[in-house]
């Protein structure tokens, strides 16, 4: 898949080094997948949070901090659009 918004999770691991490997692991299995709908992201995260609209929210080490996507399945793109804390994210609205 195509990832837009590398940048995000670039500066996310600067300033967050203790997920930098796993934030990196992410982004090496999401540009290799092919998923075609969320029941193969599901497959693969068990825990990824499945929202409307397309949006899947990802564990990065362990909960300690999400990762916000839109994808769209037939373009075989996934936007990022946020990354953050678990406690930021208890404040994000969607």
């Amino acid at each position: 898949m195509k990832v837009i918004g590398k940048k995000i999770l670039f500066e996310f691991s600067e300033s967050h080094a203790d997920a930098t490997v796993q934030v990196s692991a992410w982004l090496t299995e999401a540009e290799e997948a092919k998923w075609s709908t969320p029941n193969d992201i599901k497959a693969r995260y068990v825990h990824a949070s499945l929202l409307s609209d397309n949006r899947v929210v990802f564990n990065i080490k362990g909960n300690k901090y999400r990762l916000d996507t839109k994808i769209y399945y037939k373009r075989q793109t996934i936007i990022v659009k946020r990354i953050g804390t678990h406690a930021e994210y208890d404040k994000w609205t969607f």
